[in-house]
């Protein structure tokens, strides 16, 4: 009978997960536990170095040290010195093949398969003769959860400290700062390309009008500032599209009001087809700005 039946790795300062073991198993809590492993990885900053959260059936015991986690769901029959011997063990292994670089620069889920393999015969290591030196290990586990008793957490307790994180993270997303988006579409591509033809067009007829604006004292200088206003529009237009930004629909109808009055105020200098395409292009590159929303992380970092 299997007493360790998932381990997993994940990085403490956004629960990214590095490595798991491979899981055959329909059993209907440890699906469930596996989704609590979820939970506790993403606000593991928040909790101590070392912990458990009890179940009927199975436990999580998580261990964390350098930034990495190591945790797994182990058979309530399982000592919590027997299951914190393998998490020691799990991340001396992991300490040896993977360094501290290769985690900070991780960017997809699960970036270390290598060292799937070896978590899977650690783990059956543990499960069929007990573990690797495990006289030792057992004896210094022991007598550290003595000094330095294990926390058990509550479910209720995991619950509200993940809410706390993912209200901090909120904040974080607001500031636009490190927010990834969802993938470029086609017709994101086609919208990019037809911008860019539309601030190129303005800022070339901007600076072909300077020279005449020179010649003639001033008099077509608001036409040089609409031009050169509506190709900052149409680079605005790309940037909002391609990055993540603070209040992002109002920048994106602002600037689309823009690049409309200016077009407008062109009325004259271009006739009406080149108008509506420079308007339908400034109404498509918007759409579809607003449209695009952050990617969701829970669907690439979940257990």
């Amino acid at each position: 009978m299997s007493l360790i039946l998932f381990a997993l790795v994940v990085r403490v300062r956004d629960g990214l997960p590095l490595s798991a073991s491979t899981d055959f198993q329909h059993n209907p809590e440890l699906q469930e536990r596996k989704q609590q492993l979820r939970t506790i990885s993403k606000a593991l900053s928040l909790f101590p170095d070392r912990g458990a959260v009890k179940g009927h059936d199975l436990n999580i015991y998580f261990l964390s040290s350098e930034g990495v986690s190591y945790m797994s769901v182990c058979d309530a029959s399982l000592p919590a010195a027997m299951a914190f011997c393998f998490l020691e063990d799990l991340r001396w292994e992991f300490t040896a093949h993977m360094d501290n670089a290769k985690v900070a620069l991780a960017a997809r889920p699960y970036p270390f398969l290598e060292f799937d393999n070896s978590l899977a015969w650690l783990q059956q290591q543990y499960n069929q003769r007990g573990g690797p030196a495990l006289e030792v290990t057992l004896t210094e586990v022991q007598e550290d959860l003595k000094t330095r008793p294990l926390q058990i957490l509550t479910l209720e307790e995991v619950e509200l400290t993940n809410g706390s994180a993912n209200g901090h993270a909120e904040q974080l997303s607001e500031s636009g700062q490190n927010q990834r988006l969802q993938p470029v579409t086609a017709p994101g591509i086609l919208s990019l390309v037809l911008n860019i033809m539309c601030s190129s067009l303005n800022l070339i007829r901007g600076v072909h009008l300077i020279e005449n604006t020179f010649q003639d004292d001033y008099e077509g200088i608001w036409n040089v500032l609409a031009f050169l206003l509506a190709f900052l529009c149409c680079v605005g237009q790309c940037h909002l599209y391609l990055f993540h930004s603070s209040l992002k629909s109002v920048k994106s109808l602002v600037l689309l009001s823009v690049v409309v009055v200016c077009n407008c105020f062109l009325f004259g200098l271009r006739n009406v087809w080149q108008l509506l395409f420079h308007l339908a292009v400034a109404v498509l590159v918007t759409l579809l700005t607003l449209n695009r929303k952050l990617h969701d992380r829970t669907n690439d970092c979940g257990v």
